[in-house]
């Protein structure tokens, strides 16, 4: 009761003021009570997002200071909405305006030292130091004060590619970040990363990404990274990419940083509706400069108001002025605390940057100049803070002085530090050696505890359920008879269940995923495991690669399955950063993800062009990606299970037109991730012959090879090897059937151009050519759309008949 009256207080005594505009949690409140819409009096002019600091705007600034200069959002007028909005009580409102002298001297050294150290970026970028993108800060300093002040290092950082400043209020060591920047063994990720990419896994900064938004989905599973360990209960975690200690409350959060620009991409939407439908502990913390690039934001956005764009998912929002180092504080501490004891919530920081996009910036070009040079000099939060009655109660002097010796120490570390070994980016290919034994892997920690924390964590009756499940495919798999084992669906199934029974850190996400999708894939797991662990999506393959990636940089092995592989089209972007991440760390990230789906184009497949597309090609340029494919349900459980041991990123492709198709399957078995095999072998007396011939195929080719195999019978010695790994590719296999046949013959179940074929018979030229005594012959989907109509599919996807003219010809 006392609350409310003093906040019935504070309204009518700041009534009258410019009052800082905060995103309501419920979207019902009438949006007239902010200042967006209040009406502008005579001699004031009001305009998004706020009131113009002095009144009146000149009519001498460039139109874009017309249209977006700085705020006001006073601390009185914020507590009363930021009561409202977040439910803050007077206590937690009193506590986060209790700026100390302490909390004070260390936001100030912490803006200084970010002024200083992007300062040296940009000279050593000038003289040739620093290489490539670099975006500089200037002018945001109070959001790294903000981190400074309330962010802890077990809280989960994404950051973008204008990351610097962000790492080093995060505790990442700034010696380590400017070493970075000049390419050096001495960096936060040894040189591989550079300026848009830092990561350090001590303080959970987890980058540094360079496309835009794309950080938002990696963000939110890292949010359920968090949300897991506490339905888990982990008595305190330890796992490969970083560690925490057992705490009473585990109150970690995600920060994500993004841009009023890249908060346009849709992911945004997609991300807030994640966050509100689980109740993650995220903070969007939203860093609006007014600039998308060096495009002005209002040119181009209609709703600049991202505070606001929770409110459709009853997710609250605050809008401060980041030009005021003492509001962005206070308003900033309501936000996160909110954040680690409610639920996601959205900080909107209206700045203004001193520097364009990168120093490559035509600037001239894009009316910036004189923008910028009125923001150095009204906009500069440093400025603004010396100015005011504040800066008397800290030693200005000290904390300068602190500043430039940090910024010192590192530019001289940098200067110091050793290049990077040349081995280092073949040494950080995959996280694991091709020779890894995936069955005495075991989860990370341990089998004991593993098994005691899906006991605790699951009803027994479901584990039950599970184990019935489990041991009646197992029983199918031994039957041998005509009509036993199991379809290709029913083997992945069967792994999923096993690996995910076995280590409660393996999830899944999948689009139909309670129905068991398209295959019965993922059939049984959210009963199993709970909506958690088994996430039933959204339709956005982008999205749920993204939030697996986050998982996987936080102790989880998320499997994606793709209804159709094709989908993955959708999550291209996300899909390339998985490869990366390994390497561009540092190695310090792995990514134990793995991707399954049913794909290829098998002939009479009547799905059109965009279900019958060679998805397996469009990737295998990705680094860092593993890719699998199995024709069999043999084949399939044994990379499945071997897969999500893995530590590095998987694609497991599977036959789109062979789904249902029952065969036998060998359970327990791994199999390995690097490997071709053997289905057939040339007899000795053909090759003798001169009948020999190798035929490398994969997916649905081998059935049409073994067709073609079968139909030929004595007039060719086949070696038909189907194709498991696609990358990396098997060259011994491949070398070892050449050295007796001489022949190739590829079934390729991809285009003429860049397809995998191409990629097979260049490398068979360039290591193999002695062993050739005929050039390979590539039996490959023609470069055209694969039409639904049969009658001219068949000129444009191969099949048994092709095979064997295409036989028959190279050994006549």
């Amino acid at each position: 009761m006392q609350a409310a009256r003093s906040v019935a207080s504070a309204r009518a005594q700041a009534r009258n003021t410019t009052g800082a505009t905060h995103a309501r949690a419920s979207p019902r409140r009438a949006v007239s009570r902010c200042l967006l819409e209040k009406q502008p009096e005579a001699d004031e002019t009001v305009r998004f997002p706020g009131k113009f600091v002095g009144g009146k705007a000149p009519e001498d600034l460039p139109r874009h200071l017309q249209e977006r200069n700085r705020i006001s959002t006073p601390w009185d007028a914020a507590r009363i909405e930021l009561a409202e909005r977040f439910g803050a009580s007077e206590a937690e409102l009193d506590k986060a305006a209790d700026i100390s002298d302490e909390h004070l001297s260390e936001a100030y050294t912490m803006m200084q030292i970010c002024r200083d150290f992007e300062n040296e970026c940009g000279q050593a970028y000038m003289a040739g130091k620093i290489r490539g993108f670099m975006h500089l800060d200037n002018g945001q300093e109070s959001i790294p004060a903000l981190l400074n002040d309330c962010i802890r290092e077990g809280d989960l950082k994404h950051s973008y590619y204008r990351d610097h400043c962000h790492a080093i209020a995060s505790g990442v060591d700034p010696g380590a970040v400017m070493a970075e920047l000049y390419g050096k063994d001495g960096g936060t990720c040894r040189g591989t990363g550079g300026s848009m990419h830092i990561y350090d896994v001590a303080s959970n900064f987890q980058g540094g990404w360079a496309l835009v938004g794309e950080q938002l989905p990696y963000a939110v599973g890292a949010a359920r990274s968090i949300h897991m360990d506490r339905s888990l209960g982990y008595p305190g975690k330890q796992h490969q990419n970083h560690k925490w200690d057992k705490m009473e409350k585990d109150d970690r959060i995600a920060v994500v940083f993004v841009g009023e620009g890249g908060a346009q991409n849709g992911r945004m939407a997609e991300c807030l509706n994640a966050a509100a439908k689980e109740n993650l502990p995220i903070l969007f913390l939203v860093i609006d400069n007014g600039r998308a690039i060096n495009t002005f934001t209002q040119d181009v956005a209609a709703n600049q108001a991202v505070y606001r764009m929770g409110e459709h998912y009853g997710i609250p929002g605050a809008l401060v002025d980041g030009q005021n180092i003492e509001d962005t504080l206070k308003v900033g501490r309501v936000v996160v605390d909110h954040v680690r004891n409610k639920g996601p919530a959205i900080l909107q920081v209206h700045t203004f940057r001193f520097n364009g996009h990168s120093p490559a910036d035509p600037e001239h070009e894009r009316n910036r100049k004189d923008e910028k040079r009125w923001a150095r000099k009204e906009a500069d939060p440093i400025k603004i803070f010396l100015a005011g009655e504040s800066a008397k109660r800290i030693d200005l002097d000290a904390c300068n002085a602190k500043a430039a010796e940090i910024v010192k120490n590192a530019v001289d570390f940098a200067e110091n530090s050793p290049d990077p070994p040349p081995t280092l980016a073949a040494d950080l290919e995959y996280p694991d050696p091709v020779t890894t034994d995936y069955s005495v892997r075991e989860p990370v920690n341990g089998l004991a505890t593993a098994e005691a924390l899906t006991t605790r964590a699951n009803p027994a009756h479901a584990l039950e359920a599970l184990q019935g499940t489990i041991d009646r495919l197992r029983a199918q798999a031994a039957d041998k008879s005509p009509k036993g084992g199991l379809s290709i669906g029913d083997a992945v199934n069967l792994a999923i269940l096993e690996e995910m029974q076995r280590d409660p850190t393996t999830t899944i996400h999948a689009e139909d995923l309670q129905a068991g999708s398209s295959y019965n894939v993922p059939a049984h797991t959210q009963q199993a495991f709970g909506r958690i662990r088994a996430c039933d999506e959204i339709i956005d393959e982008g999205h749920f690669i993204g939030k697996a990636i986050g998982e996987a940089m936080n102790g989880y092995r998320p499997i994606v399955e793709m209804m159709n592989m094709n989908f993955a089209i959708y999550g291209m972007a996300e899909l390339s950063s998985a490869g990366n991440t390994y390497a561009t760390t540092g190695g310090q990230f792995i990514m134990p993800l793995t991707m399954i789906g049913a794909g290829g184009t098998a002939p009479n497949q009547s799905l059109g062009a965009e279900h019958s597309q060679p998805f397996h090609a469009y990737i295998m340029g990705i680094p860092g990606l593993k890719i699998c494919s199995a024709a069999s349900p043999d084949a399939a459980y044994g990379l499945v299970k071997s897969a999500i041991r893995d530590n590095g990123p998987c694609v497991i492709l599977l036959p789109v037109k062979s789904m249902k198709i029952k065969g036998p399957c060998d359970t327990d078995v791994f199999y390995p991730l690097h490997k071709a095999r053997y289905l057939s072998r040339a007899s000795d007396a053909g090759v003798a012959a001169g009948k020999g011939v190798t035929v490398l195929t994969y997916l649905h080719g081998v059935k049409e090879a073994q067709n073609a195999v079968a139909e030929l019978g004595d007039e060719a010695a086949v070696d038909l090897i189907e194709l498991t790994s696609l990358k990396p590719l098997d060259m011994d296999t491949i070398r070892e059937s050449l050295s007796r046949t001489h022949r190739l013959v590829l079934l390729d179940e991809s285009t003429r151009s860049g397809g995998v074929g191409a990629t097979i018979s260049a490398r068979v030229a360039e290591e193999c050519f002695d062993e050739l005594d005929a050039p390979v012959m590539r039996l490959c989907m023609e470069d055209a759309p694969v039409p639904y109509s049969t009658a001219i599919e068949k000129t444009v996807v191969k099949r048994a008949s092709d095979l064997v003219a295409g036989i028959r010809s190279i050994i006549a």
